[in-house]
């Protein structure tokens, strides 16, 4: 296997290089905004070599599911952090209409990763919930109410967290103090091996806590999605949408409507048929609004009652009105005024 890796070796350890190079550089960057010219082209550059080296490693079968870790030479070791600087350059872009697919995209990076590190025993750690069988800690028997914080879980994973915090900050130390030793060249194979290791298990904590800030941020996500839909979904027609009907005469029939139609010749006329098969076609009212058998004179009765009734509630307004007015105003209050 080293030999294969040794004849292609300087090109993918050079895309490799330069991978982590530019995640280096985005992580010191003062550049005040992440979506600033020089800091998406990093992370267009950074992202197009760790791909083409994820595709060499892939080629070349360096890793698989039925070898140990002693198998797997120590130079090739740094190429499993491959998935992992794939997942957190994802997450460096900053493009708001594609964030779910670059949210989910980095997730996927970040759990091969996790399960690549798993599968050589590399790290105690737990997949999340979910993932390739794991389960939340607790008994699946006994159902929870939803809206109830499972404390439990809660006190787990905060424990967790603390852990991992603790040994960030372990491994960190150790590493600062290793790196000039193995980017020297004078490293020796094993400490090159300890150095390659305690980087893998340093990103496996930053997956961990990336992969939690991601859910956190996906179900966010979806549920504004969700109700962007709700709103945008079909709805009646608002007042303002009713179709606005011109001034017009209504008359009994077309005999009258010609009387009207020649002394007021600013107004149209209309039957009262026409009147109903214009609002039918509008959909105002259905072919069966009008009462069958009604006559024209009945249905300028109801017509004047719905007017009568209208005129009466605006009587009976005007009279409440009166009357409050009355309780605040003794009787002779705009006399006074003028007394001398």
């Amino acid at each position: 296997m080293m030999a294969e890796v040794g004849a292609s070796g300087p090109r993918l350890a050079e895309l490799l290089a330069l991978g982590r190079r530019l995640w280096d550089e985005l992580e010191a960057s003062t550049e005040p905004s992440s979506g600033a010219p020089a800091v998406q082209d990093k992370v267009r550059q950074g992202l197009d070599a760790l791909q083409r080296a994820a595709v060499m490693v892939a080629q070349l079968e360096l890793f698989s599911e039925n070898e140990e870790l002693e198998e797997v030479a120590s130079a090739d070791l740094k190429y499993m952090l491959l998935p992992a600087l794939l997942g957190a350059l994802t997450l460096k872009q900053v493009d708001l209409s594609r964030r779910r697919e670059h949210l989910e995209s980095a997730r996927e990076h970040f759990l091969r990763f996790l399960k690549l590190c798993r599968n050589y025993g590399l790290g105690s750690f737990q997949l999340p919930p979910g993932v390739s069988g794991e389960e939340e800690t607790g008994s699946p028997s006994a159902p929870r109410d939803p809206a109830q914080p499972n404390l439990v879980a809660m006190a787990v994973s905060r424990t967790a967290k603390i852990e991992r915090y603790k040994q960030k900050k372990e491994l960190e130390n150790k590493l600062a103090s290793m790196s000039s030793f193995v980017e020297s060249g004078t490293a020796d194979e094993d400490q090159i091996r300890e150095f390659y290791i305690l980087q893998i298990q340093k990103w496996i904590g930053t997956s961990l806590e990336e992969i939690e800030s991601i859910d956190q941020e996906l179900v966010i996500l979806r549920s504004r999605d969700a109700a962007r839909q709700a709103s945008a979904g079909p709805r009646g027609p608002s007042r303002s949408a009713r179709i606005l009907m011109k001034p017009f005469i209504l008359t009994r029939d077309a005999a009258q409507a010609r009387v009207f139609g020649a002394g007021y010749p600013g107004l149209p006329t209309m039957t009262v048929d026409d009147w109903y098969e214009q609002r039918r076609r509008q959909g105002v009212v259905s072919s069966t609004h009008r009462v069958p058998g009604a006559s024209d004179e009945e249905l300028q009765k109801q017509q004047q009652e719905t007017e009568e009734e209208e005129d009466d509630e605006e009587a009976l307004q005007k009279a409440r009105d009166w009357d409050d007015w009355k309780d605040t105003h003794p009787r002779g209050y705009g006399n006074r005024h003028n007394m001398g």
